[in-house]
């Protein structure tokens, strides 16, 4: 397995504490988050599938769908800052907890209370899990980290892909029910997973948790800090990119005159380029460094986005599709590494609680505002309007912070 060694004082990381233990749990750490994932991927579709079936209208299930995100978008810095605090223990059973509860009770009970908890418990329970793992996957050497970061973003890609594809074909063969049940099974693995760990989980704890006595303070010395405003801003864009696509090219293939099964193979090329390029990441990352690994992705899906509108051919989108499946997924990893990088001492999970609000508000604002404009300007122009703000971006990161400036 792979290994969070121990720091040396002289390349500490800012937001690293002092003589971390080893861990030699990473990868199973990131595969307990892959399980979760899946029922994270997977609630959100049966769910929607369970409401409609149950004859709820269309904003009851949008609203169904969108606590998924709102409530992880309000809460998420203080679970940040409660991480920071209490260690990473407790934050990962409880998330594991509450996803294992979210899955479990529609699979009990098929009503619209059931439901609302349940998008309330998976949405909230896996922001807590995700923000203690990857406050752990943080605390170490800079290529550590990086290679941790890495596995991280394959497991959860694969699971993007897996949970979606797991509920559908259970709702179609098993019925609602049964697919929440199978959902239930994630959680459940992961629980085991943590109690497997639970020794080297509690070793370094203490570690992790040093800033119990520290006095509250407020989110707004993070935004202070300018390499972490900027990390946060270009990965704000960077998420908005994925799910601005998402959105969008289901829209654009329906104006087009294109079936369902076309678009879900456009978007389906997508997903399969995040895996693809992350499993060759770690090679990548050996040669190139973050910023512009990060700077190259914001061009090339620019790019890409001001090209996707001009083609009507299926092979043309499906390889633009893929290009800028390669392009975003290739992110994660570095963004994550550099939020640790940069984030103050004893405040890195609560940096990572701020992106994931970030992140989150962009999942709930982008296809309000864009469904407006789309029916207005139309989609071809929602496309550039992107391609613009990505344009933006990297030209306002052309001079990202020098490595050496992350070391104290």
């Amino acid at each position: 397995m792979i290994a969070v060694n121990a720091v040396p004082t002289s390349n500490r990381s800012p937001s690293s504490p002092s003589g971390s233990p080893e861990f030699s749990g990473a990868v199973l750490l990131c595969l307990l988050a892959m399980m979760n994932h899946v029922a994270l991927t997977g609630g959100r579709i049966t769910v929607s599938l369970t409401a409609l079936q149950m004859g709820l209208s269309t904003f009851k299930v949008g609203t169904l769908v969108a606590v998924f995100a709102v409530l992880p978008m309000l809460f998420s810095v203080r679970a940040g800052r409660w991480v920071d605090r209490v260690g990473i223990v407790r934050p990962l059973v409880i998330g594991t907890s509450l996803v294992a509860i979210g899955t479990a009770l529609p699979f009990i009970f098929q009503t619209q209370t059931a439901l609302l908890v349940a998008s309330c418990c998976i949405g909230i329970g896996f922001m807590l899990h995700q923000v203690a793992t990857q406050d752990l996957l943080g605390h170490a050497e800079p290529a550590q980290r990086l290679r941790n970061f890495s596995f991280m973003s394959l497991a959860l890609a694969g699971s993007g892909f897996s949970g979606p594809l797991i509920a559908g074909l259970a709702i179609d063969n098993l019925g609602t029910r049964t697919a929440f049940g199978l959902l239930a099974l994630g959680p459940i693995l992961s629980g085991i997973g943590l109690y497997y760990l639970r020794h080297q989980l509690k070793a370094v704890d203490s570690q992790l948790s040093g800033a119990k006595e520290a006095q509250r303070r407020r989110v707004t010395e993070l935004l202070a800090v300018p390499a972490l405003r900027r990390i946060l801003m270009v990965n704000t864009i960077l998420s908005g990119a994925w799910d601005t696509h998402l959105f969008v090219v289901p829209i654009f293939g329906v104006a087009i005159g294109l079936s369902a099964t076309t678009i879900g193979v456009i978007l389906a090329s997508f997903a399969a380029a995040t895996f693809v390029i992350r499993l060759v990441l770690p090679l990548i990352m050996r040669r190139v460094r973050s910023w512009t690994l990060v700077r190259v992705a914001m061009a090339t899906a620019a790019i890409d986005f001001m090209l996707y509108p001009l083609f009507t051919d299926v092979t043309v989108l499906i390889v633009l599709s893929f290009i800028l499946g390669l392009a975003l997924g290739c992110c994660q990893p570095s963004m994550l590494s550099l939020l640790h990088q940069h984030s103050p001492p004893g405040r890195a999970a609560e940096a990572v609680g701020l992106r994931m609000a970030l992140i989150n508000g962009s999942q709930v604002s982008l296809p309000l505002t864009f469904g407006a404009l789309g029916a207005v300007i139309g989609v071809a122009p929602l496309f550039w309007a992107y391609s613009l703000a990505l344009m933006a971006g990297g030209w306002a990161n052309r001079n990202p912070p020098l490595e050496s400036d992350r070391k104290p």
